[in-house]
C-alpha cells in the first residue's frame, strides 16, 4: 500500500527553486533512504511530507488522501501521524528525558498511567532505561540521539522522518547507532524515510535508495541498483 506520494511537486524559496517537478512514492513498511549532496532538495522533501511547508505546485498525499496543494496545507502536521528527528535533534535543553518523551503525549491527551507506562518501554527499547531524570546536556551524543529517537516514536507515527541524524557523531558510534535505527524501525513496523548525503551509511539502512540531485528525482530503486549506477 502506498503510504506517501509526491505528485509533481515544485518549491521554491524566493528565486531557488528546490524541487522541481518531483513524483515519489513510497510503500507502507519500507526503509527508504533519500541520497544527495547538501543542498539538493532533502530536507524540503522531508518538510513536505511532515507538513510544516506546502508546494508552490503540485500535491502531496497520505494513505490516498490530499494533504496539501499548491501553495496550501489542508493537513496540519499534528494530524499527520508523522514523526520527524531532526538534524540538530531540536530536544527541549530545560526538560529531564522522561519529560521530553511526556511532551507530545500530554499534548495528546494521554493520561499519567499510559505515559509512564510508554515512556518506560520506550526508553528500554532505545536502552536508556534508568535515564529518566537526566537532562539532555547530562548525556553523550549518542544518548541524545537515543532520545530524540525515542520522543519521536513514542507517538506510534506511522511515518518517520529522520534529516541527516547521525552526521555529528564520530564513525564508530555513527554505525552501532545505523544498526539500532534499523533494528527499531523493522521491530515497530513504521515507515522510515531517512536523509543522508553519505553513501556508506546510506546503503547501510535502505531498502530503497532515492537519488536526488538538484532539485530533480535522478533514480529510486534498491541498494544493488543504486551502487551500480554509482558504479561502486
Amino acid at each position: 500500500m502506498t503510504v506517501i506520494e509526491l505528485r509533481s511537486v515544485v518549491k521554491f524559496y524566493h528565486d531557488t527553486i528546490a524541487l522541481n517537478s518531483c513524483s515519489l512514492k513510497v510503500e507502507q513498511g519500507d526503509r527508504l533512504v533519500i541520497l544527495g549532496a547538501s543542498g539538493c532538495g532533502k530536507t524540503t522533501l522531508l518538510r513536505l511530507i511532515a507538513g510544516f511547508i506546502a508546494p508552490d505546485s503540485g500535491a502531496v498525499f497520505l494513505n490516498g488522501k490530499k494533504v496539501s496543494e499548491n501553495k496550501t496545507i489542508l493537513l496540519p502536521p499534528e494530524k499527520r501521524n508523522v514523526g520527524m528527528v531532526f538534524q540538530d535533534l531540536a530536544l527541549w535543553p530545560h526538560l529531564t528525558v522522561e519529560g521530553n518523551l511526556a511532551f507530545g503525549l500530554k499534548a495528546q491527551g494521554i493520561n499519567k498511567t499510559e505515559q509512564k507506562l510508554r515512556i518506560r518501554r520506550m526508553l528500554e527499547l532505545v536502552g536508556l532505561h534508568g535515564f529518566e531524570k537526566r537532562k539532555p546536556a547530562e548525556l553523550s551524543g549518542g544518548q541524545q540521539q537515543r532520545v530524540a529517537l525515542a520522543r519521536a516514536l513514542i507517538l506510534q507515527p506511522e511515518v518517520l522522518l529522520m534529516d541527516e541524524p547521525l552526521s555529528g557523531l564520530d564513525y564508530d558510534l555513527n554505525v552501532r547507532l545505523r544498526s539500532e535505527v534499523v533494528h527499531l524501525q523493522e521491530k515497530l513496523g513504521f515507515t522510515l524515510l531517512y536523509v543522508t548525503h553519505d553513501r556508506e551509511e546510506a546503503f547501510s539502512i535502505a531498502r530503497t535508495v532515492v537519488i536526488l540531485e538538484h532539485g530533480h528525482l535522478k533514480f529510486k530503486g534498491d541498494v544493488a541498483q543504486a551502487k551500480r549506477l554509482l558504479q561502486l
